[in-house]
């Protein structure tokens, strides 16, 4: 037992939450983002500002064409298998074996591959540093056994796991058209306290595939996390905490909230109130690329990930524009309400001598 542990330190494989759940799924959202995410928006620009360089073919691949975008997007199962090995430490010749796993498990997960990449590229890139320069013959074992082992694993488990996370994310989706109130309230107080844990609300709405009504509730969820503390806590990080929490990450508070976990009170409680007003009222619905949905006001993501469903329905049929009403409920529940509900709650939270001045200073 002693000789596995002094090798698995030494290889620097270690089997734990942290290293799995946080660093590897964290890092598979910035590999979707940087692919998938970015995909979907320069091909929204190009369309909505007509240029034409971002709206033509520019590749075809057996028959099938690629825009700019196009070509972002489908790289994002190598783009999330390399974030993992990445942030599993691979060295070189394992890391860049990511590719062909990442692209495999993506593939034969299907709709659901996200979580198929997470599991699979997870194992492939433990093994493959297991056997990293463990031999004189390194540059072909180790891309041998990553790719064998990934390729191995992509067609034995991705399909039912994909399977699986359809299925999960589809019974959300049900569930919240049929319970809009309380699912808004579940999905929003959920996807939005992921979005500040040091997980990635983004994968889990990705691999999930969460859009729609839920979708919608989702980016309430994130976006009263974000504006709520970049409002709450103006008084002690001014404008620059505004910017960094309200389109930044809510996650820098998370040093503040093990301080004072009731710091964390007013922007949940304003996520529980704007996710039904979302669902119910403004029938707010995500419709662009599912990552969109657990990306809150990060960038304006998960506007743009509304506004491009918007465009997506229309140009389908099922929409038959864009309505004054729906940039009146985008705009409400990603920044207004939020920021007011959040403000009214920790008013109390301070009067009752829960949260003081000072509590939300970020270093």
């Amino acid at each position: 037992m002693e000789k596995i542990k002094a090798f698995l330190k030494r290889k620097d494989i270690e089997i734990s939450l942290k290293r799995y759940g946080i660093d590897a799924l964290g890092a598979m959202a910035q590999g979707l983002f940087c692919s998938l995410l970015i995909g979907t928006i320069i091909d929204t620009i190009g369309t909505q500002f007509g240029i034409s360089f971002l709206t033509t073919t520019v590749a075809t691949v057996k028959d099938v064409e690629y825009t700019v975008g196009g070509i972002a997007a489908a790289m994002s199962g190598p783009a999330m298998a390399v974030a993992i090995g990445y942030a599993l430490k691979c060295p070189p010749l394992v890391l860049f074996s990511m590719v062909a796993v990442g692209f495999a498990s993506n593939a034969l997960g299907g709709a659901g591959g996200p979580l198929a990449v997470l599991f699979v590229a997870i194992i492939a890139a433990e093994i493959g540093k297991a056997v990293s320069k463990e031999t004189k013959v390194d540059i072909l074992v180790t891309p041998l056994v990553t790719i064998g082992v990934g390729i191995f694993f992509s067609w034995l488990i991705a399909p039912p796991l994909g399977r699986a996370a359809m299925w999960v994310g589809n019974l959300i989706m049900w569930a919240t058209e049929l319970q809009p109130f309380l699912m808004g309230i579940l999905v929003s107080v959920l996807v939005g306290m992921a979005l500040t844990l040091p997980i990635s609300s983004a994968a889990i709405c990705q691999a999930f595939g969460l859009t729609g009504l839920a979708g919608g509730a989702a980016v309430a969820g994130c976006c009263a996390q974000m504006i709520g503390f970049a409002a709450i806590s103006f008084k002690e990080n001014r404008w620059g905490g505004l910017v960094s929490q309200g389109i930044g990450t809510s996650m820098l508070q998370m040093g503040n909230i093990v301080k004072n976990p009731r710091i964390w009170i007013a922007p949940t409680l304003a996520s529980a109130i704007t996710g039904p007003i979302a669902t119910c009222i403004f029938k707010l619905k995500m419709n662009g690329v599912a990552v969109s949905s657990g990306m809150g006001t990060c960038g304006l993501v998960g506007q743009i990930g509304v506004y491009t469903g918007w465009v997506n329905d229309v140009a389908a049929g099922t929409k038959e524009a864009i309505t004054t009403f729906d940039w009146t409920g985008l705009i409400l529940i990603s920044f207004v309400l939020p920021a007011i509900f959040a403000l009214i709650i920790n008013f109390g939270l301070k009067k009752m001598g829960w949260v003081k001045d000072g509590d939300m200073k970020l270093s």
